[in-house]
């Protein structure tokens, strides 16, 4: 489903634990990091997408989270045309965003990556709130920054608040092992 402009409408969110760390998902079988996104499907409201891809993406139920806020507006990014498939290149423009912020109130084991039938992470991990602006790919990197920036103001004092104060580059890692189990790595 796409708008009249070529975008699909679409959820982020960035989820952050009792350190305002945020989650940093693996993308399965590739070396991209990422925040869970996905599609509006028809019907639904982006805090309805948002739960069900929270659950897809994390395996988290409504309980393990607390919604802090959201974006006031839409965030789009267009997606360079290597990325797209040959038969949506001429009206697929790319991804218009609701972005949410949640308080991750459940637990470290209550993250299930393979909660759905098609995981979209193998790996994840907690990660300095500004990091991802420095792995994430290229075209959403502008996104990332608008969202991050306009929900650090419900998480940081105005001091803490520009991302060019992170310094230190800290994180817990997360993998998947073969049982399914969730396992830190160093």
């Amino acid at each position: 489903m796409l708008d009249k402009e070529g975008y699909r409408p679409n959820v982020g969110i960035i989820l952050v634990n009792s350190r305002n760390q945020v989650f940093w998902g693996k993308r399965v079988r590739e070396h991209a990091w990422q925040f869970p996104q996905g599609g509006i499907s028809h019907g639904e409201n982006p805090e309805q997408a948002m739960l069900r891809e929270l659950y897809e993406e994390v395996g988290l139920l409504p309980e393990h989270v607390q919604i802090i806020g959201r974006t006031r507006n839409w965030l789009r990014y267009d997606v360079p045309n290597r990325w797209v498939r040959r038969d949506y290149r001429s009206h697929y423009k790319g991804q218009k965003q609701i972005w949410f912020l949640l308080r991750l109130v459940g637990r470290d084991h209550h993250v299930n990556l393979r909660a759905s039938t098609h995981p979209e992470f193998d790996a994840w991990r907690w990660h300095d709130y500004w990091i991802p602006l420095e792995d994430v790919i290229e075209f959403k990197r502008e996104v990332y920054k608008e969202a991050l920036e306009e929900l650090s103001l419900l998480l940081f004092q105005p001091k803490q608040f520009r991302h060019a104060n992170y310094r230190p580059r800290t994180s817990a890692h997360h993998r998947v092992e073969p049982n399914g189990d969730d396992a830190p790595t160093s």
